[in-house]
């Protein structure tokens, strides 16, 4: 009955097993749920948090889910090491200054009303923040945005990382292999891949540009970085504007909430990965309510999700 193939993305993760279980259950919560289990459907998480962290978040033996932040359990949201940062230059040192400087990284915790009008892209958040009920604060918004800032910087750039002693990754090298063996364990389809934040970029990045990628059905981006202008200069040549989507995948769905700080300085990426000029991603706008706006659990209980899931998988 088919397969699903889940990305994780940026933050600190709970062990692979775990993980699955919880999105597992999160996809089937609902009156739209799909739960694979009943389905028949065999589903594999492609687990890339021990590359960039040092254990997982339950590794202290804990199994219960925590509410530190809704939804972002405690432990994910770690302070890194930001040595890389002062020792960057030439074309990582720009990647790293443009997306401190257009999303505001080195925000204070000072209350809004103090700080000068924000400009470009941090006055696309600041407008879309403006519709919160409870806008996020700083002291979680800028860690969560900095561990993106580290984590796709890695990711890009290919960077050396040694997230605990004795284990030293060649980042991108490491995960993009670890995203090819998952999929290329897959027999017959239909066969769907789901995923978040930072692991959307890791599929697309794959299907898009690692030669002899296996071929999926449906591509589902939830929550997605994809938008930013910084990530989309490094993910040339083979992107462009004009025929960036993966030439040999037959649909992808991007779901986004626009109040989702990872997303939201452009959420719509439809018109940023066409098909030979032609508007091909099918973008849904949800909101997740809350507060805190990018936990996968939220993405996975929208309809829409469940739905692209539902379809693609001949449900």
């Amino acid at each position: 009955m088919g397969h699903i193939t889940f990305v994780h993305g940026i933050m600190n993760q709970p062990s692979p097993d775990r993980l699955l279980k919880e999105w597992k259950r999160d996809l089937a919560d609902g009156g739209d749920g799909v739960d694979l289990d009943v389905y028949g459907v065999t589903s594999s998480m492609v687990y890339w948090a021990d590359v960039m962290y040092a254990a997982a978040t339950d590794a202290g033996g804990s199994s219960h889910e925590s509410i530190e932040y809704e939804g972002i359990e405690s432990g994910a949201l770690t302070e890194v090491d930001e040595s890389y940062i002062a020792e960057a230059s030439g074309d990582e040192k720009d990647f790293i200054q443009s997306m401190i400087d257009n999303y505001d990284l080195d925000h204070p915790d000072e209350p809004e009303g103090e700080r000068a009008p924000p400009a470009g892209a941090e006055a696309r958040v600041a407008a879309a923040s403006a519709l919160e009920a409870i806008p996020l604060p700083w002291f979680v918004k800028r860690p969560l945005m900095r561990l993106l800032l580290r984590d796709v910087h890695h990711y890009l750039f290919n960077t050396s990382h040694s997230p605990r002693a004795g284990s030293t990754y060649q980042v991108r090298d490491e995960v993009r292999k670890r995203f090819g063996v998952d999929l290329g364990a897959v027999d017959g389809g239909p066969h769907v891949v789901v995923a978040h934040s930072l692991g959307s970029v890791i599929a697309y990045d794959c299907l898009k540009r690692v030669a002899g990628t296996k071929k999926v059905d449906l591509l589902v981006t939830i929550g997605t970085p994809l938008g930013m202008s910084e990530v989309q200069h490094n993910l040339k040549p083979e992107w462009s504007k004009d025929d960036g989507y993966p030439g040999e995948l037959p649909r992808w769905v991007n779901v986004v909430d626009r109040l989702d700080p990872v997303c939201v300085a452009d959420p719509i990426i439809a018109n940023d990965y066409m098909r030979k000029k032609a508007s091909v991603v099918v973008d849904e706008v949800v909101s997740n309510g809350g507060v805190m706006r990018h936990p996968s659990g939220k993405y996975f209980r929208q309809a829409v999700v469940q739905d692209a899931v539902r379809n693609g998988l001949g449900l």
